[in-house]
């Protein structure tokens, strides 16, 4: 658990086993390249502070706050006593100021969230709770804790609200073509937030096989004893890789409308993460500081999410991003190369010169004639 075991508040705790902390964190410190960014360039909008407090009065915020008090149960010291440890020790550990408040609401999918805007406010379902065990349930808590000192809260109620205003203006058609190109570049946002998020989770819980056993379970359920780690993440690998050209445009298609991405896929990038020099920096007490978050570039900050994008491009082996790679770097035969893609892109190309079969074969069912 964290290094001393006690709350700042006086609230004691008996670690399991012993976890650094992380005094004066900054949220870059953890925040994926493109997530980071975008943080950075919005906080140093003029007038960004007004101009979301004056949203808040048209979103439903106040709304969701009442209704989480009256129909859900609020995590304390007398409910749900070990989620409001975790919460004590996430917020110990990454140094953050206020405590969330945090509900549990009946609903059998698993899922966690952490939204509003004058202060954010953590939810998790039951359907979570009973799936994950302890360690896994950290991740989870300092998941929505990292969400929470990010400040993820504001933009994914924002998003929460463009969707249903999409909903209900679907019938209007540029004005629903609109709000649905700002819908679908939050979503991209917010898919790189949650890879953030899942680093500060593991910065909570520090078990890198916790994160990996919990995403896991919300992709298979409780049956860790027919999954293993290490095949889930070979399925990362598998999904990346394999196909050819329309499979890489499939997999567009289909992350498209989510805002998480792929379990297979974040249990990939985490493990990345944990065997990087900037997650073993950090852990060794050198991190960015939230004192220093005002001297931020944001030119800096956009030049380190293009090579960021650059970087995942350029070491992907998804088909197409291995053309655009190619292409990029002066190979030609482009139109071959669609050709070849979208009948199969790992497959060679016919000889230009050679034998032809000539030989009469047989007509088999189904022969087009």
């Amino acid at each position: 658990m964290s290094d001393d075991g006690r709350e700042q508040t006086g609230h004691e705790r008996v670690p399991s086993r012993q976890r650094r902390r992380f005094p004066g964190i900054s949220s870059r410190a953890y925040e994926h390249p493109a997530d980071r960014s975008a943080l950075v360039a919005l906080r140093k909008l003029s007038g960004f502070d007004t101009v979301f407090k004056t949203l808040s009065g048209l979103l439903p915020e106040r709304s969701l706050r009442l209704l989480f008090l009256s129909d859900s149960v609020r995590v304390s010291e007398r409910q749900f006593s070990h989620l409001n440890d975790m919460l004590l020790d996430a917020c110990y550990i990454l140094d953050l100021e206020k405590v969330p408040p945090m509900y549990v609401t009946q609903d059998p999918q698993p899922n966690a969230m952490c939204i509003g805007l004058d202060e954010p406010i953590i939810v998790v379902t039951t359907g979570l709770v009973e799936l994950l065990d302890e360690e896994e349930m950290r991740a989870v808590v300092g998941h929505e804790a990292g969400h929470a000192l990010s400040g993820h809260s504001v933009y994914r109620t924002i998003l929460l609200f463009l969707t249903t205003l999409a909903l209900k203006v679907a019938w209007i058609p540029l004005g629903n073509l609109a709000i649905m190109a700002l819908v679908t570049a939050l979503r991209e946002w917010f898919r790189k937030s949650e890879l953030s998020a899942d680093r500060a989770g593991l910065l909570v819980g520090q078990d890198v096989r916790a994160s990996m056993r919990g995403l896991m379970k919300i992709a298979g359920g409780n049956h860790l004893h027919e999954m293993n780690v290490d095949a889930f993440l070979e399925q990362a690998e598998e999904y990346d890789s394999g196909g050819d050209l329309r499979d890489s445009v499939l997999k567009i298609l289909n992350v498209l409308p989510r805002s998480h991405p792929f379990t297979t896929v974040r249990a990939a990038e985490l493990k990345k993460w944990a065997e990087s020099r900037d997650y073993q920096r950090i852990m060794d007490g050198h991190y960015a500081r939230r004192t220093e978050d005002k001297e931020t570039s944001v030119s800096d900050s956009f030049r380190e999410s293009a090579a960021s994008y650059a970087s995942d491009v350029k070491s992907s082996k998804d088909p197409l991003m291995k053309l655009v790679t190619d292409l990029a770097g002066g190979a030609g035969d482009l139109g071959g190369r669609v050709r070849r893609g979208f009948n199969g892109f790992t497959s060679p190309a016919p000889p230009k010169d050679g034998p032809r079969d000539t030989e009469p074969r047989d007509e088999q069912p189904g022969d087009e004639q």
